[in-house]
């Protein structure tokens, strides 16, 4: 059985007119998800985590900030592109409680795997900085978490969003007990993820360039990241979900498609079958247009309920 975690707070993190991360993309995936396809999914409403938990990747004085910084009204701006407003703490500590929700489910054996449905996303953002409408980095902290908390020892991130994740990059660069594997790409915001970006042999960057498909996806899936995957033998596998690699997507130039990313996850679940007895979360990134966004998230997790 596949868990979905979501919640309404979700949809209040809002962010200015017109900009692409937006609480509607929210709105399509939960309505593809109605659908009579998911009637199968164990559906969970994301439990809130304590603030410090952020603290497991992100300095404190970056975690009490963003707090102090929450407005009561309005937006606040922290770069160009990344902003809070009265409704983005919950969503944070939402985010996070999903995060740690999903590696307990299947920690403990509850679920096959787990999708996390929750914005805003969090694969940019560093150990002390906040950019590409990212925050807290949900997928460091699901990696930490597993590690504190069940004694799993190797985690593997991979990362399929069409953006370098320079956040969870940086966040594990000298991390020999966490693999990052990413497609991406390249040149694009935000510039990092060249190939010779290594950490301590830990970090593996697989750059894509524009007008690249699914074939070229998957050539890169099967020469660079697959191998280092399963050469790792890591006790579990996280998703960083993004869908904006999808050739409608606004804001970068992949050509991939809705059977591009089933693929990958199908690939990815047979590496956590190998090494981690099938232990695997994956949690939502990028993803801009709402109809590439639903319909290449459902095939996603169609394929994580044949598990």
């Amino acid at each position: 059985m596949t868990l979905l975690l979501h919640h309404a707070a979700f949809l209040e993190h809002l962010t200015p007119a017109g900009h692409p991360e937006r609480p509607d993309r929210m709105r399509a995936l939960h309505d593809a998800l109605d659908h009579e396809d998911f009637s199968g999914l164990l559906r969970e409403e994301a439990p809130e985590a304590d603030l410090a938990v952020a603290e497991f990747v992100h300095a404190a004085d970056y975690v009490a900030r963003i707090r102090d910084r929450i407005p009561d009204s309005g937006l606040v701006a922290l770069s160009a592109d990344t902003n809070l407003s009265p409704g983005t703490l919950e969503a944070l500590l939402r985010g996070m409680g999903a995060a740690l929700r999903a590696v307990d489910a299947v920690a403990k054996r509850e679920v096959a795997n787990a999708f996390v449905a929750s914005r805003p996303p969090g694969h940019h953002a560093e150990v002390s900085e906040a950019m590409g409408f990212c925050l807290f980095n949900n997928a460091a902290i699901a990696a930490r978490y597993a590690q504190k908390t069940y004694g799993i020892e190797r985690v593997a991130i991979v990362d399929w969003d069409v953006h370098h994740g320079n956040g969870t990059q940086d966040i594990f660069w000298s991390d020999a007990s966490v693999l990052y594997a990413s497609t991406h790409e390249m040149p694009l915001f935000p510039g990092t993820g060249a190939l010779g970006e290594t950490g301590i042999g830990n970090i593996f960057n697989a750059p894509l360039v524009a007008g690249d498909d699914g074939s070229r996806f998957r050539e890169a899936f099967r020469e660079r990241i697959l191998p280092a995957v399963r050469n790792f033998g890591p006790d579990l596998v996280l998703i960083s979900a993004g869908f904006d690699a999808h050739h409608r997507d606004p804001l970068a130039n992949l050509e991939l498609v809705e059977d591009d990313f089933a693929w990958a996850t199908g690939k990815l679940m047979d590496e956590a079958d190998r090494s981690a007895d099938g232990r695997l979360v994956s949690l939502l990134e990028g993803g801009y247009d709402l109809q590439g966004l639903a319909s290449s998230a459902a095939a996603h997790i169609r394929q994580l309920m044949a598990a």
